[in-house]
């Protein structure tokens, strides 16, 4: 987009009637695209063009930003800090994930490995490229769902909060295993995970197997769910030291003190 600082006002009733009309962003750039196609002879056509591209380009981005509010991703870690070398995940199995083609086939992904070895870090990175990507997410935690599907329960309305959470096309459920999960949680995760079934891309990270589930879980929610979970995923074992532990005994985990 070329700028001209010295682009006069839009006139008062063509930015009244761009207000009315709700095109927050064309009206924005429409003073300097006005200006530059003056100056330059624009087409007609092409005026009108650019403009309701800077309409579209501003409500994609406002949707994705509102995505991505509406997530609850938990710390904003995106591919830029990823380090693809520190990680145990093949490189190749880093990247055939990357593309997101096996969410539109509506497959799962498994993480499991040792605290610290970058499993929320990656499919983190993965939901920030999915909405980039104008996919929807929702993030949980196991304990975060569990509260969730019991509020539903409990009013009454758990048929809808389910039907609401397997309308996005990745949900995530972040750090299974990390407490002790009781019947509520089961009954958690087994409903979202057969709603999905299928339909719908689940992702989950933990420190244990999901075929070690029924370990901390009741066995037969947990062997039911990981059954329709495990059927068409994708299962990487993650393996080292923590990098949190790593980054912290290096002294990179803050910045100087001055």
């Amino acid at each position: 987009m070329i700028t001209d600082t010295t682009a006069p006002a839009l006139p008062e009733a063509l930015d009244a009637a761009l207000r009315r009309m709700r095109l927050p962003y064309l009206r924005q750039a429409a003073p300097d695209v006005l200006a530059t196609a003056r100056a330059q002879r624009w087409d007609p056509a092409e005026v009108v063009r650019v403009l309701l591209a800077e309409e579209i380009r501003g409500r994609d981005q406002a949707t994705r930003t509102s995505r991505r509010k509406l997530a609850g991703l938990p710390a904003g870690k995106t591919f830029q800090a990823w380090r693809e070398s520190d990680s145990s995940i093949p490189p190749a199995t880093q990247s055939g994930l990357a593309t997101l083609e096996w969410i539109g086939r509506h497959e799962n992904l498994a993480i499991a490995g040792p605290s610290g070895t970058g499993k929320t870090h990656f499919v983190e990175a993965l939901a920030h490229k999915a909405i980039d990507q104008d996919l929807k997410v929702a993030w949980f935690t196991l304990e975060s769902l569990t509260a969730q599907i019991t509020r539903a329960n409990a009013d009454g309305s758990i048929a809808r909060t389910v039907a609401r959470i397997t309308r996005a096309d990745l949900v995530v459920i972040d750090d299974i295993g990390m407490l002790p999960a009781g019947q509520a949680a089961a009954e958690a995760f087994y409903r979202v995970v057969e709603a999905a079934y299928e339909r719908r891309s689940i992702a989950v990270t933990s420190n244990i197997h999901p075929s070690g589930f029924d370990a901390i879980m009741p066995k037969t929610l947990a062997t039911a769910a990981v059954d329709r979970l495990l059927h068409h995923a994708h299962v990487i074992i993650t393996e080292g030291n923590s990098l949190r532990l790593s980054e912290a005994v290096a002294g990179r985990g803050v910045m100087p003190l001055t």
